[in-house]
C-alpha cells in the first residue's frame, strides 16, 4: 500500500502549478451579472439541497469575507471535525444573512469580491498558504489554495445557473482551470489504494476545457508528477465535462459517474478514481 507524503519540500506529486489569479475578476463579473438578472421568485429556488439561490449567494459572500479577514469564526465544539466545523460555520453565516435583501447582497458581493480579486492578482504563487484538505496538502502552496478558491466561486455560480434554468457555463478557460484543479485530488483519493510502484491511472475529459491527467504509484505515494518512464496506464477513465465536475463536487455520486464513464483496464483502480472529492465534504 502506498502512503501520501505531506512535506513541504516535496510537492511535485501535486503536479505542475496552476495560475488562476487572472480569472477572479471575470468570474465575479459573471456572478454579479447572473444575480442581477434573477427575478424575485428565482432567488427562492433551491440551488443545492437545503440552500436556496439566496443562501448560496450569501455563502459566497461569507467565503469572500473570510478570505479578507472580515468574518469571525467561533471555536470548535468538543470532538468536532474540521469538516463539521466548516459546515456548521457556513450554515450559521447563511442563517444570519437570510433576511438580507438581494440588492444589498449583490452590492456586498461586488465590494468584497473586487477586493479579493485584487489581492489574489498580487499573490505569490510559491508561498505556503492555507491547507487544501481534499488534496492532502497542509500547508498548500498558494497556487493550489488560489485555484481551489476559484473553483469554489465557479461551482457556486453553476449551482445558481442550474437553479435559474441555465446550463453549466461552457467557457473553456475557466472550465479548464476548474477541472485541472479538481484533479489535483487524485493522489490523495488513491492514497489507500494498493498498487505496485509504477502503476499508472489516467483520467481523460475530452472536449473544450477538458484534459488528461496521469497519476502514478510510487514508493512514497501516488503522484501527478510527470514520469517519463511510466508504464502504459493500468486503467483509463474517460468522463464528459459535466459528469467530471459534478462528480468532484458530489453533484453526481461515484456509482452514477462510472455508469457514464468509459473505463478501460483495471476496474478496481477505476472505482478508486471515482471516489474523488474536490470539496470539503
Amino acid at each position: 500500500m502506498v502512503t501520501q507524503p505531506n512535506d513541504w519540500s516535496g510537492l511535485s506529486w501535486l503536479g505542475p502549478p496552476i495560475d488562476a489569479r487572472a480569472l477572479f475578476g471575470p468570474e465575479l463579473d459573471a456572478l454579479l451579472g447572473l444575480l442581477r438578472g434573477l427575478g424575485p421568485t428565482q432567488w427562492a429556488r433551491i440551488a443545492v439541497p437545503g440552500w436556496t439561490v439566496h443562501d448560496v449567494a450569501a455563502h459566497v459572500l461569507g467565503d469572500c469575507s473570510a478570505r479578507l479577514g472580515r468574518r469571525e469564526f467561533g471555536a470548535f465544539a468538543p470532538g468536532e471535525t474540521l469538516e463539521a466545523f466548516i459546515h456548521r460555520s457556513n450554515q450559521e453565516w447563511v442563517d444570519r444573512h437570510r433576511d438580507m435583501d438581494p440588492a444589498s447582497l449583490v452590492d456586498a458581493l461586488e465590494e468584497a469580491g473586487t477586493e479579493l480579486a485584487r489581492r489574489f492578482a498580487h499573490a505569490d504563487l510559491d508561498a505556503p498558504s492555507l491547507g487544501v484538505s481534499w488534496a492532502g496538502a497542509d500547508p498548500a502552496p498558494m497556487w493550489l489554495d488560489c485555484a481551489r478558491e476559484f473553483t469554489e466561486y465557479w461551482t457556486h455560480r453553476q449551482q445558481i445557473r442550474h437553479a435559474a434554468g441555465l446550463g453549466t457555463d461552457p467557457a473553456p478557460r475557466a472550465l479548464s482551470i476548474v477541472l485541472d484543479t479538481f484533479m489535483r485530488a487524485l493522489p490523495h483519493t488513491l492514497r489507500d489504494t494498493a498498487a505496485p510502484a509504477g502503476t499508472r491511472v489516467q483520467v481523460t475529459v475530452p472536449g473544450p476545457g477538458g484534459g488528461t491527467w496521469s497519476v502514478t504509484a510510487g514508493a512514497e505515494g501516488w503522484s501527478l508528477a510527470e514520469d517519463p518512464g511510466a508504464r502504459p496506464a493500468a486503467a483509463v477513465v474517460e468522463l464528459d465535462t459535466e459528469t467530471a465536475w459534478q462528480l468532484c463536487t458530489r453533484g453526481v455520486e461515484p456509482a452514477t459517474a462510472l455508469t457514464r464513464a468509459r473505463v478501460d483496464g483495471d476496474r478496481r483502480l477505476a472505482e478508486a478514481v471515482g471516489r474523488i472529492v474536490s470539496i470539503v465534504y
